[in-house]
């Protein structure tokens, strides 16, 4: 028997996800295959469609192409993949596409990550919620016969040689020191592509003496989940990194379009620092090409040390709102070389402007085994500041903590009406004596004038939660800022 389907439940603002034979199914699959094709009017062309190693991936591939083929495209099977796989694949071929993955999420999920071609991102303001509509109709009503063209071919396409091609032809590993490098891929698909692209699997060895953790692909993820944005998905790699003496560790999602860095020491490198060493490298090779001020693109949660790299640069730091569908739009309208986000995405111009973790991992190895300084000395120098990391608070009334937080430094004044613009110094014991900045690009970001310090306050569109990052030039002005902030949140009801 059917399950009935809402697909308003799995699809987000940039994907599609769900629980497997609860709100995302094989005749949802179908149904999302032909509305893809129509929506964006690829009956007749080419689809890209490919999956990840959750054990539900071959079926809903099958389903998608099977529904994609009835409204007269022609899918062309990419068997298993990582997600930056089938942006490579729909940039090279320039190919729309698809490939099913829940990301970080837990193996009870599945989901869909759309692009097309040209590997432009589909998201809520790009047609995804038009496909979900149609989709939508065509499950409750059955798939209408197609009269623009008849049924389509399935075929099979192998990208994987030619995607760790073009990623070593980005970043040339050749000549380096030879450095030792653990890599957990956490049961994901990372375990496919770090031995076609660092390893020896496809193309001739590099100077890398590569220890691989959880590299067998294995959708119910037997280890530990493969979300290494939790501290606790990274002790087996910080361990094993110390245990070899490595000069550095790598950490993939389950998908492997992120990628997490740990020193020799066995301690997290933060994605701003590994932002911030990416784009002086990409600043570089732009302006060796003839750019005169190469563009970066940073979210307003990375460290302020970004911009302030970027600048020395020789670039021009851009910040948008947190989120990969404001950051490759912003990547495409600028001419970007390179976007950072403090989530661990990495997007890339010369990867028609997709992220990558994989080519993000290229460049800290080409950086590190450039020189013969430990990786944590290296990664100092771009780690400035103290963060205090992404802390979540369960709030139902979010806009109104948010407010608290307002009131208490505007010391009683009025705010402009757009919440910019320089306010009194807060009363909080633990933020007294300094004038601070308010905006309301993403959340709310307060910001010391005398650069002491920042934060952002973000609610969750999806969860009472919200969600605090801050930074500061000291860990003990950190600590109180972060105190007197989640004091007024949270106990101040």
């Amino acid at each position: 028997m059917s399950v009935e389907i809402d697909l308003s439940e799995s699809f987000k603002a940039y994907d599609v996800r769900g629980i497997v034979g609860a709100s995302i199914t094989a005749e949802a699959v179908e149904a999302i295959g032909a509305a893809f094709v129509d929506v964006l009017g690829l009956s007749g062309q080419d689809v890209l469609v490919g999956g990840d190693m959750r054990p539900s991936s071959p079926e809903f591939a099958a389903a998608f192409a099977r529904g994609a083929a009835y409204r007269g495209a022609n899918p062309k099977m990419l068997g298993l993949i990582s997600t930056d796989e089938l942006y490579f694949a729909a940039g090279s071929l320039d190919c729309a596409g698809v490939v099913f993955t829940a990301s970080h999420n837990p193996a009870a999920y599945n989901g869909i990550k759309m692009a097309k071609a040209g590997a432009v991102p589909v998201s809520s303001d790009t047609g995804l919620f038009d496909i979900r509509d149609l989709a939508q109709t065509y499950l409750d009503e059955g798939l209408p016969v197609s009269t623009e063209a008849p049924e389509g071919t399935v075929s099979e396409v192998d990208v994987l040689a030619d995607y760790a091609d073009y990623l070593r032809s980005l970043v040339d590993l050749s000549g380096i020191r030879p450095l030792k490098v653990v890599v957990d891929a956490g049961n994901g698909m990372g375990g496919l592509t770090t031995p076609a692209v660092l390893g020896d699997a496809i193309l001739p060895g590099l100077p890398l003496e590569i220890i691989d953790l959880y590299f067998e692909l294995d959708g119910t993820f037997p280890n530990h989940p493969a979300n290494p944005l939790e501290p606790e998905n990274l002790r087996d790699l910080q361990a094993a990194v110390v245990k070899h003496g490595a000069d550095i560790g790598l950490a993939f999602d389950g998908d492997a379009d992120r990628c997490f860095v740990i020193d020799e020491k066995g301690d997290p490198v933060s994605p701003s620092a590994i932002t911030a060493l990416v784009a002086v490298r990409e600043i570089a090779r732009a302006k060796a090409a003839g750019e005169e001020t190469p563009v970066i693109i940073h979210n307003l949660i990375t460290s302020r040390a970004v911009p302030e790299a970027v600048t020395a640069a020789g670039g021009r730091p851009v910040v948008t709102r947190v989120g990969h569908s404001f950051i490759k739009a912003v990547m495409a309208e600028e001419g970007a070389a390179f976007g950072g986000e403090h989530s661990a995405h990495y997007y890339f111009r010369d990867f028609y402007n997709a992220d990558t973790g994989m080519l993000a991992a290229m460049h800290v190895l080409a950086a590190l085994g450039q020189q013969d300084t430990p990786l944590s000395d290296f990664a100092a120098e771009y780690e400035p500041y103290v963060s205090s990391g992404e802390i979540n608070s369960e709030v139902e009334d979010k806009a109104g903590a948010v407010a608290r937080v307002l009131e208490e430094f505007a010391n009683g004044h009025d705010l402009n009406p757009d919440h910019s613009g320089v306010v009194c110094p807060p009363c909080h014991p633990a933020l007294e004596n300094c004038e601070t900045v308010v905006s309301t690009m993403d959340g709310t970001t307060v910001t010391a004038t005398d650069g002491s310090f920042w934060f952002n306050l973000r609610p969750s569109n999806t969860e009472p939660f919200l969600r605090f990052n801050g930074e500061a030039v000291d860990r003990k002005t950190m600590e109180l800022v972060r105190d007197g902030v989640l004091d007024i949140v949270r106990n101040n009801a």
